[in-house]
């Protein structure tokens, strides 16, 4: 009878968030949330242990200054560094998010075998890899001018089932549970401001991307035993004409290392965008789990990470210990911030750090509800203590193996100054620097209200 009360308490606090809503035709919300089923990895999150009470905390790591020992230097930089992370409310009242951007449409695909994938901006592939294929798909429009109506609805032909009917608007269609794959598509815009644009989509089948096909045609082909591996679309203004053609697709392979590179407390802009710039320039992507406090101060960092395919992630919105929270303060803590990423990128979180690493199975049992895993790390380079890149660099070089989730943090000087060392050094041992979500999907995938350090 607890568990029952607990359970109705979550579903009722998620209610109230506003989590649980749709609207069919009109986009709502910004962004998708999907994890799939797969096998759990239930061991420790790789702390390092100072004392038996338990592991060394994050926040023993200065991500929030407020928590540190009180009266010692680290707190005070540690509070310097915070500072800087954040701008003057009239700032934040001018950020990125009020400014009209293009109208732009998101999207994401079940991966038979591993979950659903990361959230993929506008034009970009969202392809698998070589070991599975696409059994569903869900996609948002973002970026909607104010007070225009439109929206964006799809369908599948999904293979011995045939065409689905539409979904709308963030609407999962497909079979996510089978394995039949989808063999072709169709996507169109709704609403009474649909004539202003158009909706280019295109489908990998049997090795290569299909021609573009636009406003309601058929991208694939169907009944011929060819499955849909992959999904790329795009809007643009009405006779614009097809969307560019990006550089090759994100590619990775599953038969060579790879590991995942994780920034947390951020953003904070002057930090955060040496990092970016280090991973552009090395063809690398990372996974920047964010405290929902220094979200709208830094809306153009975020939104730069989503356009170069890094991961946004949450870590609360006030750096809490979720194991300490009631189910309605977890709720509370990461939907504010899912809501607050996705209104400056348009995409919102599918995983999320706890802070400190401090995860119960309580804890554990609400992140389920909420539909996200929690992600430790098997490498933590306490950039935090001793502030010094020579030591980050050695730390990651003498340890890293395939499959890590390597700990820093984007709040600190030396930390960019680290990572523009270690992302080319790291490529240059072979290594291909992934999120942790497309980690995940190279090694079995994750599931809500489970916990994972590592993907080996």
């Amino acid at each position: 009878m607890m568990m029952k009360k607990k359970g109705s308490r979550v579903v009722a606090a998620l209610a109230l968030a506003g989590v649980l809503f749709s609207i069919q035709g009109m986009t709502a919300f910004a962004g998708t949330v999907g994890v799939g089923a797969a096998k759990s990895e239930m061991t420790g999150p790789g702390m390092t242990n100072s004392q038996s009470a338990g592991p060394v905390t994050e926040v023993q790591v200065g991500e929030r200054a407020e928590e540190q020992v009180a009266g010692g230097q680290e707190a005070s930089q540690a509070q310097d560094g915070r500072e800087q992370a954040q701008q003057p409310a009239a700032a934040q009242s001018q950020e990125p998010a009020q400014l009209q951007e293009p109208l732009q449409v998101f999207y994401s695909a079940f991966l038979f075998g591993q979950g659903w994938s990361s959230v993929t901006p506008d034009n970009s592939p969202c392809a698998a890899p070589p070991t599975t294929w696409v059994t569903a798909m869900k996609a948002n429009l973002v970026n909607i001018p104010g007070g225009n109506q439109v929206g964006i609805r799809y369908q599948v032909n999904l293979s011995g089932s045939g065409w689905l009917d539409w979904a709308y608007d963030g609407a999962e269609i497909g079979n996510p549970a089978g394995e039949m794959p989808l063999e072709a598509i169709r996507m169109e815009l709704t609403g009474n401001q649909a004539a202003s644009y158009d909706l280019y989509y295109k489908v990998l089948q049997n090795g290569s991307w299909t021609e573009w096909a636009v406003n309601g045609g058929t991208a694939g082909v169907e009944a011929a035993g060819l499955r849909v591996d992959g999904i790329r679309a795009s809007v643009t203004a009405k006779g614009a004409g097809a969307p560019p053609e990006t550089a090759a697709a994100y590619a990775i392979d599953p038969a060579r290392p790879m590991i995942a590179l994780t920034f947390d407390d951020g953003p904070r802009a002057a930090v955060t965008s040496r990092i970016l710039d280090s991973l552009q320039a090395n063809g690398g992507r990372a996974t920047f789990f964010m405290v929902g406090s220094n979200v709208n101060a830094n809306g153009s960092v975020i939104q730069r990470m989503a356009a170069q395919g890094c991961e946004v992630a949450n870590h609360t919105h006030d750096h809490k210990y979720i194991s300490k929270l009631n189910a309605d303060g977890i709720v509370s803590q990461i939907v504010s911030t899912n809501q607050k990423i996705a209104a400056q990128c348009g995409i919102s979180p599918v995983i999320m750090r706890p802070p400190g690493g401090y995860v119960d199975a309580d804890s554990l049992a609400v992140l389920q509800t909420l539909g996200m895993p929690a992600i430790m790390w098997s490498i933590d380079t306490r950039d935090w203590q001793h502030r010094n890149a020579q030591k980050t660099i050695d730390t990651v070089l003498s340890q890293v193996k395939d499959g890590d989730i390597i700990l820093m943090h984007d709040i600190y000087t030396t930390t960019a100054d680290a990572a523009e060392v270690l992302i080319p050094a790291l490529t240059a041992r072979g290594y291909q620097l992934v999120t942790v979500s497309e980690l995940a999907a190279s090694r079995g995938g994750m599931a809500p209200g489970h916990k994972y350090s590592q993907f080996r």
